[in-house]
């Protein structure tokens, strides 16, 4: 009674409080998001805020493409930003979805009604799925509209490449004498500006300024004289050495140019950087000293790759046949085109910076480009090469008229009036043709050094066979190695300057890379070079990690308790294939890659398994039944068919046996599984070997019996038990046959047991007057072919002779008959 009583109290306690929780529970769904949605309202607004201030800024600045560059990649962080938003409600929505999928639709009409805590929380859970869809629409509206600026911006900025391309100035104006008059006034206020704030440096700043020049030196001197010391001859041309090889060409060219490049451009750079560090150079003044940097390092560049490459001084070290003369003027002419070049975009900095006249910057760069054009002429009327006969010879012709076209083409879009156009051909000349000349020398001594043996022969390669270890083939792969390292560094070093020389900003080859390392979308794919990556490494540490496991496991773990050699390997092959299995997958996680999206693939390879693969799919299941069950291991004697060896490896697909004549043999694994296979040390390697021997009939049997059993007792390396058997075997058609039968520990022994037993009957055969007969042979004469006749007359003739002679001695009988004498027997000896 008591028992039913608080069974009761129960059932009336659960009632009670059921709609309590499903209230509270109805509470919670509604309530948990609200704070959600409210901060992701907010974080929209912002983003709409700051759209609309960009928006403005658009408008303001559109004219000036460093600054649509920076309004474009602040546009598409808000665009992350906006998506992220509306990605936040990703799992609460999935909740609701399932939850509504639970309490299933409402009832239709003429149905009983539901509960009303179910239908309040229907409303609750569909109220709430609207207020989060119009806060995703509202993110996806604001993408969009951003998106619409990035193209708008896109737009705008190659409007004005256009415009700086096509643009024409009038001459009359910037050629008049009032632009000296300009330039005079021009250089009495850079004066003053430069020469003020030398004095505000030098009276208030004088210790931070050296401080930062000898630390910029300081870092210079250790890039330079680290260079020499690590790549020897490599960055130097050696005057002793008078037939140097192309290589060697190639690679002194290439770090004589880079490394001091370098070198020169850690000194501008690293001063510049201290300079602002220590608050030395004021607005216009860092300007100024950034364009003076940079006309600094062209021109030093430039000069060094001609120098490099022309070798005024040793002219067995050029990489272009040309002759001294010839090419010490287009030392002079290039580092001079480069001088020009450069120092016009210094004036434009300060041109710009100082608010000079129009007239003055057209003046300024139509000279340059003059000058520019009449340098690329006078490098193609050079004649750089010497025939046998004395003559000079000029450039290629496709070179030669190239370099005259391009130097036409500048002088004539400089007076036509084309001064932008003319003014961006001069400049990629020099600097897009220095850049590519370089890279270029670079691919090539990239190339040379990933030859079979070259790596070998150069000053790393010869201190690395010295001073280490490797062997040829490991410094040959070394080299392919250094090749495409080679190759890298030139790609992500040459192509961002290249860009830049062609009107991209720095802030374009940011979100490249931006884009190239977080992903791009090609239709439903994204790539990731950052995922790709990420899963190779973590596939080549997972792989690491398995084969460090597997020799720990086996060596250490296995090789102690003394596991059989078969069992060892078959667990090392199963951990091998599971740990490379589960690092692929991860890697294949941790690169991006969805698995489920593979089902068309695994579809795909399923329908070819079916038709195709079917016997590379039954020898991998077939290898998987060797590896569990183990009919045999590695280092059993088996016997295959007409296959008689060793076992030497067992993988998925095939099975390698080694034969005693040293022939491998790669078994199928379906082979082996659906024939039969003989194995001589399954359980274990003890054997019987059989010897026949045959005696002559008359033998004794009983001694020949005895003999054979002792010389089988007498081998050490025949088991006492089972003890050894000699059988009677047969009477054979030339011998009384007799059979050996001896039990061995370890069967792989048996040619060795039967060559000493064989020994060992011989010579007690021989001692005891036993007989071994031998099967005798039958002699067969040759017989001989009388030849076919080859004179008919010659046969003739001796037939009729033949004839004669027997008529005669006819003729002779008759005549002794008639005459009745007899003829007479002749006498005996």
């Amino acid at each position: 009674m008591f028992f039913r009583l608080l069974r009761l109290i129960l059932v009336l306690a659960l009632v009670v409080s059921a709609p309590l929780s499903f209230e509270a529970a109805a509470q919670g769904v509604g309530q948990a998001p609200a704070g959600l949605v409210a901060d992701q309202q907010k974080i929209i607004q912002g983003l709409t805020t700051k759209t609309d201030n960009f928006e403005k800024q658009i408008q303001q600045d559109g004219v000036d493409d460093g600054s649509l560059v920076d309004i474009r990649l602040q546009l598409e962080e808000l665009s992350r930003q906006s998506l992220n938003s509306a990605l936040a409600f990703r799992t609460r929505l999935g909740e609701i979805n399932s939850r509504l999928e639970q309490l299933g639709p409402p009832p239709a009409a003429g149905q009983p009604a539901e509960p009303d805590i179910v239908s309040a929380e229907r409303e609750g859970l569909t109220s709430e799925k609207a207020e989060i869809n119009a806060v995703i629409a509202q993110a996806q509206t604001l993408s969009i509209r951003i998106s619409g600026l990035i193209d708008q911006i896109g737009n705008m900025r190659s409007a004005l490449f256009r415009n700086l391309l096509t643009k024409r100035y009038v001459l009359s104006d910037a050629l008049s004498p009032q632009v000296f008059s300009d330039a005079r006034d021009e250089f009495d206020n850079f004066y003053k500006a430069v020469s003020s704030w030398l004095s505000f440096a030098i009276k208030f700043k004088f210790q931070a300024i050296l401080a930062a020049t000898f630390v910029a030196l300081g870092l210079a001197l250790v890039l330079l004289v680290g260079g020499r010391r690590l790549f020897g001859r490599v960055f130097e041309a050696d005057s002793t050495n008078e037939d140097p090889s192309y290589l060697s060409r190639l690679s002194v060219a290439f770090w004589s140019t880079l490394l001091p490049t370098l070198a020169v451009a850690a000194f501008l750079g690293s001063t510049i950087f201290f300079f602002n560090y220590y608050n030395v150079l004021r607005g216009d003044i860092g300007l100024f000293l950034n364009a003076l940097a940079t006309v600094i390092g062209v021109v030093f560049c430039v000069n060094r790759l001609t120098n490099a490459a022309l070798e005024p001084r040793l002219p067995n070290w050029r990489l272009i046949p040309v002759e001294t003369g010839p090419a010490r003027w287009l030392v002079r002419l290039t580092t001079a085109m480069a001088v020009v070049i450069s120092f016009n975009t210094f004036l434009s900095v300060v041109n710009d910076k100082m608010g000079s006249p129009l007239s003055l910057t057209i003046a300024r760069s139509f000279v340059a480009t003059i000058i520019v054009g009449v340098i690329l002429i006078l490098m193609a009327m050079l004649r750089p090469f010497k025939a046998r006969d004395g003559s000079w010879r000029p450039w290629p012709a496709w070179l030669r008229y190239t370099s005259l076209g391009l130097g036409l083409f500048t002088i004539i879009a400089a007076l036509l009036g084309y001064i932008g156009l003319a003014l961006f051909v001069s400049l990629q000349v020099v600097v897009t043709g220095t850049a590519l000349i370089t890279a270029y020398i670079g691919f090539l001594s990239a190339q040379a050094i990933g030859e079979e043996g070259a790596f070998a022969n150069t000053s790393v390669g010869r201190w690395l066979s010295a001073n280490s270890s490797y062997e040829d083939t490991a410094l040959d792969q070394l080299g392919l190695v250094v090749s495409i390292a080679i190759n890298v560094m030139i790609v992500l070093v040459f192509l961002p300057l290249i860009l830049l020389m062609w009107g991209f900003q720095p802030g374009d080859i940011e979100a490249w890379a931006y884009k190239l390392a977080t992903g791009i979308n090609i239709g439903s794919v994204t790539i990731s070079v950052t995922g790709i990556l990420s899963g190779i490494v973590v596939f080549v540490i997972g792989y690491f990690l398995t084969r460090w496991f597997q020799g720990w496991l086996d060596g250490s773990v296995m090789a102690r308790g003394k596991v059989d050699t078969g069992v060892r390997n078959s667990i090392r092959l199963a951990v091998g294939y599971a740990g490379v299995a589960l690092a692929a997958l991860v890697g294949i996680s941790a690169a991006g890659i969805d698995l489920s999206s593979l089902a068309l693939v695994a579809g795909a390879l399923s329908l070819g398994i079916g038709f195709g693969l079917q016997n590379v799919v039954s020898n991998f299941v077939s290898g998987l039944i060797l590896l569990a069950e183990r009919p045999f291991k590695v280092g059993d004697w088996i016997v295959a068919g007409d296959v008689s060896g060793t076992v030497k490896k067992i993988s998925v697909r095939a099975t390698e046996i080694e034969t005693f004549q040293r022939q491998s043999v790669i078994l199928p694994n379906s082979n082996l599984i659906n024939n039969a296979v003989g194995n001589w040390t399954h359980r274990n390697k003890l054997g019987r070997i059989d010897i026949k021997v045959g005696v002559a009939y008359g033998s004794d049997v009983k001694q020949v019996h005895a003999v054979l059993l002792d010389i089988a007792r007498s081998h050490p390396l025949v088991l006492k038990n089972p003890e050894p058997f000699v059988l009677f075997s047969n009477f054979g058609a030339a011998a009384l046959e007799f059979e050996i039968r001896v039990f061995l520990a370890d069967v792989m022994n048996g040619n060795v047991v039967q060559n000493d037993v064989r020994f060992a009957v011989l010579e007690r055969f021989d001692d005891q007057h036993i007989e071994i007969p031998s099967t005798p042979r039958a002699a067969v004469e040759a017989r001989t072919h009388v030849a076919w006749p080859t004179d008919d007359d010659k046969i003739e003739a001796d037939f009729a002779e033949q004839a004669e002679a027997k008529a005669q001695a006819e003729a002779e009988a008759k005549r002794q008959a008639k005459s009745g004498r007899k003829t007479r027997k002749p006498d005996p000896d």
